[in-house]
């Protein structure tokens, strides 16, 4: 389970590390050739490009707060269930220390994989539409 988060949140960096480059070529192309007193689509764009990262980084810092609401929960969850399981009888055939911090850095692994991918979904979602969205209207331009 771990594997395939972590695969795809390689697959998504790569993306964004794909997209990002891709979109700021275009936009800096566009402010470049509207000049000093952008007009119309450029003024829009600009306004955008400032916009979308306000919202970005709005979207992306609640959905990990949220995560990790979520995440401590769980934690504090496996922490009552352990303790309960020694309380009950775990005291004559106690699991190892070594299987108990196994569990609990596999399972926290899991929520900072967790915690990430949910951070990054917004920036990832905008940057890869922008580079379609700017490459389509590039390509218009051109033909």
């Amino acid at each position: 389970m771990i594997a395939s988060k972590q695969l795809r949140l390689s697959r998504r960096s790569n993306e964004l590390a794909q997209a990002v480059p891709q979109v700021v070529t275009l936009r800096v192309g566009r402010m470049m050739r509207a000049g000093l007193f952008p007009v119309g689509h450029d003024q829009q764009e600009m306004y955008r490009m400032g916009a979308e990262k306000i919202e970005a980084f709005h979207e992306s810092w609640m959905a990990m707060a949220t995560q990790t609401m979520v995440a401590q929960q769980q934690f504090g969850l496996w922490c009552m269930q352990t303790w309960w399981k020694l309380a009950l009888g775990g005291w004559m055939n106690p699991p190892t220390m070594t299987a108990m911090s196994s569990r609990a850095s596999k399972a926290l692994m899991n929520s900072m994989l967790d915690v990430t991918a949910r951070g990054m979904t917004p920036v990832h979602r905008r940057a890869v539409a922008n580079a379609r969205r700017l490459t389509k209207a590039e390509t218009r331009k051109r033909g």
